[in-house]
């Protein structure tokens, strides 16, 4: 549930710039603020996907998932120089495959290809983010500085940061730098048969056992021990190049490092060894372990932006990013999108993304592992897969703000559709909208 990584900048120098008279008897110059008026975003998503290759039951079994992310964001000037953005929302998902972490406190019989209708099934996470930004009196220097905060039922976060950039050569060109912290904490949950294993516990007088009967291997014994450590930390240090080449093209280059320590397996995603002979409640096949991976990864991503204008209708936008890390993944991403305005208002917007990537070191399919590995996964995030991804889209924007609710003017509205599919088998769907108001 958690592969999104929020990026969190950080800097403690800036340089501010000084307004100089033009005439000498004049006390002060006119300064454009940076931001007119308080302006409100609200913005929804729905996600929908389906697979076979679920990582809750060990790299088989359904991803089913629904998730629906209401998002309000409020801007607002303090002075002519100064912003502060608020981000605040829940995520609300509802998922088979995390509810088969107990696949047997459902009415179904337990199988991994069918959702347990139990308390694992559905949970929302809330996050809240304040953002203070700062420009110069030249709107050469602007810095900011974030915090955010998140809480879902057995995950929370704490992280902080800032950036800086700097624009010269009458503002055709820009260099940035941002970094981040990221104070992650774990309250983990284990697959419920792995439990009673766990040192201290019941074994097999676990009520879970005694009142079903182990079919296939009944000799189910795993050796079994908890993360001792549930702190996660992520660092993140980006740089940033930006310059208009000609009238009509634009370019742009990043660079970012990201270090995590600490616990960066989920503890909830099963594992099977082909070397231990399969057991089996109802028909569900008993964990051989939970995954397991290395307490640190660091991760490289190089990318650049490509924006042709070629008329007043129509622009191109084309994306590449190349991306490493110490866990043996390497990846491509590219994409290229098409802006095509059909009136004062209305801009439609196709768009396509292609990405493929190796797998990682410790991956393996389904009951492929050996028992003798000391890391381990069946998360096909982290396989070999290519993935295609279809867009289009549609936008009205008003400018002058005529259309009113109260004392917001409404100034534009956004509808996207996105179709994802992997060549593992994953498919996924995503509508995503957006409606801004300004303070009048």
């Amino acid at each position: 549930m958690r592969k999104f990584i929020i990026i969190i900048p950080i800097i403690l120098s800036v340089v501010f710039g000084s307004a100089q008279n033009t005439d000498q008897d004049t006390a002060s110059v006119y300064k454009k603020r940076v931001l007119e008026s308080t302006e409100v975003d609200f913005l929804i998503s729905y996600y929908t996907q389906d697979g076979d290759n679920a990582a809750v039951t060990g790299g088989i079994g359904t991803e089913e998932l629904m998730n629906i992310t209401p998002t309000f964001v409020v801007s607002m000037p303090l002075n002519d120089d100064d912003i502060l953005t608020i981000d605040a929302g829940i995520s609300a998902y509802s998922s088979a495959s995390s509810s088969n972490i107990d696949p047997f406190d459902g009415t179904n019989e337990a199988d991994p290809y069918i959702a347990s209708s139990g308390a694992s099934s559905s949970d929302a996470l809330l996050h809240l983010t304040g953002i203070y930004s700062h420009s110069s009196d030249d709107r050469n220097n602007i810095w900011s500085a974030k915090i955010a905060l998140s809480k879902e039922y057995d995950y929370s976060s704490f992280g902080f940061g800032g950036s800086y950039s700097k624009l010269f050569n009458e503002k055709n060109t820009e260099i940035s730098m941002n970094a981040n912290v990221y104070l992650d904490t774990w309250r983990a949950i284990y697959p419920v048969e792995l439990q009673p294993f766990a040192p201290g516990s019941d074994g097999l007088d676990n009520p879970l056992f005694t009142n079903n009967t182990i079919i296939g291997n009944p000799d189910y014994n795993p050796s079994f021990t908890e993360f001792d450590n549930e702190k996660r930390q992520s660092y993140s240090l980006g740089f940033g190049f930006s310059q208009i080449l000609t009238s009509r093209l634009q370019g742009s280059l990043a660079l970012d490092f990201v270090q995590q320590n600490g616990l960066l397996s989920t503890p909830y995603q099963r594992v099977y060894f082909s070397d231990i002979d399969a057991s089996y409640i109802e028909d569900f096949h008993l964990a051989n372990d939970i995954e397991r991976l290395p307490d640190s990864r660091f991760k490289v991503a190089a990318g650049g932006r490509l924006n042709y204008y070629v008329n007043e209708k129509i622009v191109i936008r084309t994306y590449y990013r190349y991306y490493f890390d110490d866990w043996g993944i390497v990846s491509h991403t590219a994409s290229i999108e098409i802006p095509v305005k059909i009136s004062d208002k209305f801009t439609l917007y196709p768009s396509y993304r292609f990405y493929n990537q190796t797998a990682a070191d410790y991956f393996a399919p389904y009951a492929q592992h050996l028992s003798t590995g000391k890391y381990y996964t069946s998360d096909y995030d982290l396989s070999k897969f290519n993935a295609n991804q279809y867009g289009f889209g549609v936008s009205y924007t008003d400018v002058f703000t005529k259309a009113h609710i109260w004392k917001f003017g409404l100034k534009s509205v956004e509808l996207k559709y996105n179709y994802y599919e992997r060549n593992s088998g994953l498919k996924a769907s995503i509508i995503t909208g957006g409606v801004k108001f300004i303070l009048q």
